[in-house]
């Protein structure tokens, strides 16, 4: 599996011949878009920085796209949506965090929620997570300290930040304090590599 990132919360999700897209960003968006094919689009919140689905169609690729809670099987990804609340960019959004199997893992894709107290549901769900997408920095998502603590009660394996303010991802690796602060081009990683794993904090450089 090879994870890129793109900015803000928006990641590439590559397997085989399939890819999964979360988050891409659109042109409404005043960050810069990044335009690829995707089989799988995964959207936590309905804004501009969040929801360019249309990105995700190219060539001969047109995305399954899944925007809120339920269960879906996509071409052996299974995916569960639980909703939640975000105050991102001072608004009040419906957000969907996201439980993703595939390749015999499991991945948490929290979206851009901003307390520690997630929904029953999800908690259910949340044991032998091996990797954990957090939000770091802005408004409306995580504090530093907030994400640390969170990513701790999860125990997830590897957990990747997605990052809102550089100088809020300082502090959560120091609070952290399991990982490098040397950003990766992408990760690459299979089931096996994740032994051993507790917590330990990955950076990504945003590819764009």
């Amino acid at each position: 599996m090879i994870i890129t990132y793109y900015g803000k919360q928006s990641f590439r999700v590559s397997f085989g011949d399939t890819t999964l897209s979360f988050d891409p960003i659109s042109k409404e968006s005043k960050q810069k878009e990044i335009r690829f094919g995707s089989d799988v689009t995964l959207v936590s919140v309905n804004h501009p920085d969040f929801n360019g689905v249309d990105q995700n169609s190219h060539g001969d690729r047109e995305p399954f796209v899944v925007t809120g809670p339920g269960e879906y099987e996509v071409k052996e990804v299974f995916i569960k949506g639980f909703s939640s609340v975000s105050h991102y960019d001072g608004g009040n959004h419906i957000n969907t965090i996201y439980l993703v199997e595939l390749e015999g893992m499991k991945m948490c894709f929290l979206g851009a929620i901003d307390t520690i107290d997630l929904p029953d549901a999800v908690q259910e769900e949340l044991d032998e997570i091996d990797i954990l997408f957090v939000p770091v920095g802005a408004e409306g998502v995580l504090s530093p300290s907030e994400a640390a603590k969170l990513s701790a009660r999860i125990e997830p394996r590897v957990v990747i930040p997605m990052v809102h303010d550089d100088k809020m991802l300082k502090k959560f690796v120091d609070e952290s304090g399991n990982g490098s602060s040397t950003p990766l081009d992408k990760l690459t990683i299979k089931k096996k590599d994740l032994i051993g794993k507790e917590g330990e904090v990955v950076i990504l450089k945003p590819q764009n």
